[in-house]
């Protein structure tokens, strides 16, 4: 056991389906718009789902929650080695709350490797010691290990379509492309939507070549500055995102026909952030772009239909 305080306890105490319930009402709190894809799916998968949106969600608050924030690095590099040990004794079948006994539950019904999820604790290593990035080769690898790997966990869980895996001349696709571009996809855009509020813990997650080509400085992001400068790389940005999200559709046909919907739902409400931040003008300094009520209760018949589709 390693030395120094430990991680929290998440649920303790709680029964399966009390901790499955906890798992739920987090996810419809924090995560509104992909909340509303996952009720789309079978209650198994739905649950699944939820369980490792709080994982995740814990992996992250151990670097980014504001009681983090007071610690320091040191502190929080013990709190993520703590987190990793915890998780390879939750991959080797030990229970210590309630949020590892839905996650045995989900790794039972959905086996997995733990690749993922050290990988996605290794990401929010690089919060600790980098807080800029030079090219978007290395934003890419950091959105892989936060985001991405999210695809790697939940593509287990959708299953693929009978159709393309039971005939005896068929090989399994592969959808591992198409899920961790999805999962980059999102990511990249969360930070065009966060722009003003990682500017507040001193992260500029925007490629410095890419300021550097727009002529947009770092002391002009820090102050908020909105002009033509600005608006061009904004718009370069939001391009790139949306060829991240055009190169996860190629994988959607090949999941299972309960998983269709619910991805499709919940790839183009993502992407709607996009259209919000241009009708904003691109201000993400003063203002958090959303996929206002209307706009999702119309994307679901359309994604219904783009799901039927094959």
């Amino acid at each position: 056991m390693l030395a120094g305080p430990a991680v929290p306890l998440s649920f303790p105490g709680l029964s399966l389906d009390e901790a499955y319930e906890a798992c739920r009402r987090e996810t419809e709190h924090w995560a509104k718009t992909f909340y509303l894809g996952t009720l789309l799916m079978p209650p198994a998968k739905r649950r699944a789902i939820w369980a490792i949106y709080v994982w995740c969600r814990r992996t992250d608050e151990l670097v980014d929650s504001v009681e983090a924030q007071a610690l320091g690095g040191p502190l929080l590099a013990e709190r993520l080695d703590h987190w990793e040990e915890r998780t390879r004794r939750l991959f080797a079948g030990e229970v210590g709350d309630g949020l590892d006994r839905v996650m045995t539950d989900v790794l039972k019904r959905f086996p997995q490797p733990i690749e993922a999820y050290l990988e996605m604790i290794e990401g929010q290593r690089m919060d600790l010691r980098q807080q800029r990035y030079a090219t978007f080769a290395e934003l890419e690898r950091y959105c892989f290990r936060v985001a991405g790997t999210v695809g790697l966990m939940t593509r287990e869980v959708m299953g693929l379509d009978p159709a393309y895996t039971t005939a005896p001349w068929s090989a399994p696709p592969d959808t591992r492309e198409a899920a961790v571009a999805l999962g980059i996809a999102n990511q990249l855009t969360n930070i065009l939507r966060d722009v003003g509020e990682d500017r507040g813990r001193g992260r500029i997650y925007l490629p410095q070549e890419d300021l550097d080509r727009f002529g947009y400085s770092e002391s002009d992001l820090m102050a908020g500055v909105l002009n033509d400068r600005w608006r061009a790389l904004m718009a370069f940005q939001l391009q790139r995102a949306r060829e991240w999200f055009r190169r996860s559709e190629a994988g959607v046909r090949w999941l299972a026909a309960d998983a269709r919907w619910p991805v499709w739902a919940s790839l183009r409400l993502y992407r709607g952030i996009l259209d919000a931040i241009e009708r904003l003008d691109y201000d993400v300094f003063t203002h958090r772009a959303f996929v206002p009520r209307v706009g999702k209760v119309l994307e679901l018949p359309l994604s219904y239909l783009m799901a039927q589709a094959r």
